[in-house]
Order: C-alpha cells, then structure tokens, then sequence
C-alpha cells in the first residue's frame, strides 16, 4: 500500500485519480479548498487549505510515496504564475522529507522545455485557445524549474490534452510527438501508471490512445 498526495483532489483529473488510488487499496491525502466536495471514507484524509497555505506542506508532505499535482486555474494565472512559485515552495518540503517523486499535470498546448511548440499547436494556442494562455506560460514556468533546478526529484510532466468528462475512451500510452484528446478518467488512470513508471522520470510527455 503507497501514500499518494494529491493536488487538485477535486478537479477533473484528480477526483478519479483519488477514486483510482481507494479502489486500490492505497492511502490518499487531500488538500482542497471546499473539503465537502470530497466524500469522506477510509484511507481517505482530507485537509482544508489552499496551495498558498505553504504552513501546511509539512503534515502533508510527510511520509508520502508520491506526490500528483492537478492544479489550474486559468482565471488567477493569467495574472501569476501561481503554479510555478507553488512548486518552488513545494519542492523544499519534498527534499527535507525525502520524497522523490512527483507528476505534474500540464497541458498539451505547453510547449516542452526550451523546445517551441510545433506550428499547428502554436497557432491553436494563440487563437481558439488564447484565453488559457496565461495558464500554459504557468506550466512552462514550472517544467523549467523542474530541469533547471530539481535534477534530484524524480519528477513527471504529463503534458494532458482533456477535453471530455464522458466515460473512458481507451488507454492513453505515453508519447513524445503524438496527442490523443482524452477523458479526465483516462487521464486520471494514466497519471496513476506513469507516476509509478521509473522509465517516465524526467519525462515532459504527452499522451494519446494505444
């Protein structure tokens, strides 16, 4: 049985992620603003806060397995890069309690570190999807970090194109150029393979259907 900590345990991702990990008789803790939206049950412990409650991380972080991040909110990062100084925040803890691995959730439209995003994608991100951008330059800030500076943290980029709330549409497989437009469950499935997959650290893949 493993520990996971997850982020963003309420989001599309992250609450069948949480289900997937119970199902499996694994321990799951929680941080979420608004707990009620979580269904309390063995194995399951919730904390109330936000990832700005840095006084928290210590509790949390503590004898945890892994660490799965889902974290967005396309309104606030338009303005801050709330993601990236949440993981600078958050590695620290990490080290001090020697946890090693980490999954980051990012988005398909997020370019790979210092690679550009292929035309089709860019043009994508500038037009029908311009009003996320805030949000990918977010991501992109944290993936930097993560090569840059956390060569010693076994960290995953998940770099996730979601785009149903509908049932599963298959297994997603890990891909370094091919994108598959996936379900939340899905990709909740897949986060729980790969961030246990030793062949996926430092890895800022995307994902589409076998």
């Amino acid at each position: 049985m493993a520990i996971f900590l997850v982020f963003g345990a309420t989001g599309g991702t992250g609450k069948h992620f949480v289900e997937i990990c119970l199902a499996r008789g694994h321990q799951v803790r929680a941080l979420a603003r608004i707990p009620e939206k979580l269904s309390p049950r063995e194995n399951l412990q919730i904390t109330q806060g936000s990832i700005s409650e840095t006084e928290k991380f210590e509790d949390l972080v503590k004898g945890v397995d892994y660490i799965v991040c889902f974290l967005g909110d396309g309104k606030a990062q338009q303005v801050a890069k709330i993601n990236t100084t949440f993981c600078k925040q958050l590695i620290p803890v990490m080290r001090k309690h020697n946890v090693k691995r980490f999954l980051y959730q990012a988005g398909a439209l997020t370019s790979h570190y210092e690679t550009p995003l292929p035309a089709y994608l860019w043009v994508v991100r500038h037009t029908l999807a311009s009003s996320m951008n805030g949000q990918h330059l977010d991501n992109e800030g944290v993936i930097h970090y993560l090569y840059k500076d956390c060569p010693d943290i076994e960290w995953i980029v998940h770099r996730a194109a979601i785009l149903s709330s509908g049932p599963s549409k298959g297994t997603l497989k890990r891909s370094a150029t091919k994108i598959g437009i996936g379900s939340f469950v899905d990709a909740a499935m897949y986060s729980f393979v790969i961030v246990q997959d030793a062949s996926a650290v430092h890895t800022c893949d995307l994902s589409t259907y076998e």
